[in-house]
């Protein structure tokens, strides 16, 4: 298993609110996350820090995950927690009032990848059968396609097409999403915030996922340098994870 994690400002933003990691657990598992804060007065970068942190630390104590039961349970258990613990800490907090984060995480084993979401960071999976997007965006404008009320073209450009109908933190209990997925040699996972996705088109994120001849370091390189390039108005973060040899826990 190889990955790699990578953030950046952007061109516009002063700040980066944008957050993430790739950790390892006590058997060599890995857990990537992504998390896109929101909030006035810097407050979403307080939520997606504190996302993080929380989630590194519970992995990293984590023994080894059998089974996709067992990583589904661990993702919904610790995705409450954190839930809880931006919640208290926003009411505490008056500069931290109504602040959040979206979460896409993934676990990735040698048999599976189980992905959890809230909000509109997503999970994309490159495989034998092509590259899809594997999460659903819980933003209006995707509700609005889903209901068929607006194509996908309009969504591109819709003006709310930021009004995020779930998110981390915001609310004392939070639905999410849980999948998992067959993940097998050569497989490779996208994790992203809107930064990355509502600039760089499925087709050259595949062409650049998918490119032998870069390393991973590469990739994310140039993924981020081609939504600096379309604009960069929001902050860029993303995490590849790639499946190469059997390697876990050496």
């Amino acid at each position: 298993m190889k990955a790699v994690f990578m953030t950046d400002r952007g061109k516009v933003r002063l700040h980066n609110e944008d957050n993430g990691g790739i950790f390892t657990n006590s058997d060599g598992q890995r857990l990537a996350i992504v998390a896109d804060g929101m909030g006035g007065h810097r407050a979403g970068d307080v939520a997606s820090e504190m996302t993080i942190k929380h989630l590194k630390a519970l992995w990293e104590s984590t023994t080894k995950i059998h089974t996709a039961e067992e990583a589904e349970k661990w993702l919904e258990e610790a995705v409450l927690q954190v839930n809880k613990e931006i919640f208290q800490h926003s009411h505490q907090h008056t500069e931290c009032e109504g602040m959040g984060t979206t979460i896409v995480a993934a676990i990735s084993t040698n048999l599976f990848a189980t992905v959890v979401n809230i909000g509109d960071s997503r999970c994309y999976l490159l495989n034998e059968t092509g590259f899809k997007q594997l999460t659903e965006d819980h933003s209006l404008v995707n509700e609005l396609v889903r209901s068929g009320q607006i194509s996908r073209e309009d969504a591109e450009h819709h003006p709310r097409k930021n009004v995020l109908l779930r998110a981390l933190g915001t609310e004392e209990s939070v639905e999410m999403d849980l999948k998992t997925i067959t993940f097998e040699e050569e497989d490779a996972l996208l994790l992203c915030s809107d930064g990355l996705s509502n600039k760089v088109s499925l087709e050259e994120m595949e062409s650049i996922i998918r490119d032998g001849e870069m390393s991973l370091n590469d990739k994310a390189e140039e993924l981020i340098k081609r939504a600096n390039q379309y604009g960069g108005e929001d902050n860029i973060t993303l995490a590849i994870v790639e499946y190469q040899e059997f390697n876990e826990g050496r």
